[in-house]
């Protein structure tokens, strides 16, 4: 088990949860891994970031459940082994960056693969409004999505990351069993919560 600090943050789409995860990163002194996660995967692979983000993010290649530690077979579909592939190597790196330093992972599955670690497991949700609000507010300025498509959007992409979990883990992605912090951020402030949150780890 790791004696380092580490702290994973599963979020709903436009939640605010990576936005708390790099706040609660800096306001500890603590690495904040999300989307270097992808970067790393690519460099091991040599495969570009674009192709290894769609296939952690779409997943759609399995049918069935994929579990941390199993031992695969060989199989003979050149797609489903590049996926198979993608999936050790982020595995072996999140185990990594967590045996280096106190940290902070963003989704990726890390509560699952870290549980032998002990992380502090947090998921963050929100209610559709308070989601919309955020999006508008942080989205990029070319997206003019009316609030029916922007809704349709946020919703497919948290059926994709519940999907990728249950795939990987077995778990119900959301369930409040899986974590030991559940933040409904519709009615805070992300700066404050971050900083309160904080004062938990110090």
């Amino acid at each position: 088990m790791s004696v380092n600090k580490i702290i994973t943050i599963g979020r709903e789409f436009g939640s605010g949860g990576r936005e708390i995860g790099r706040r609660l990163s800096e306001n500890l002194g603590f690495a904040y891994y999300d989307q270097e996660i992808i970067s790393e995967i690519a460099k091991r692979t040599s495969l570009s970031e674009k192709y290894v983000e769609a296939i952690v993010e779409q997943h759609s290649l399995f049918s069935f459940p994929i579990h941390i530690g199993r031992s695969f077979y060989p199989v003979a579909d050149p797609a489903l082994d590049q996926t198979l592939k993608i999936y050790q190597e982020q595995t072996r790196i999140i185990l990594e960056m967590a045996r280096k330093s106190d940290c902070v992972i963003v989704g990726r599955c890390a509560d699952f693969i870290l549980k032998e670690e002990n992380p502090f497991r947090i998921f963050v949700y929100a209610d559709v409004e308070s989601k919309l609000r955020r999006c508008r507010t942080k989205g990029p300025t070319q997206e003019n999505l009316s609030d029916r498509e922007l809704k349709q959007k946020m919703s497919g992409i948290d059926k994709k990351r519940a999907n990728y979990y249950e795939l990987l883990t077995g778990r119900s992605w959301g369930n409040k069993l899986n974590y030991d912090l559940c933040i409904n951020t519709s009615r805070l402030d992300i700066k404050l919560l971050a900083q309160a949150l904080a004062n938990l780890f110090r």
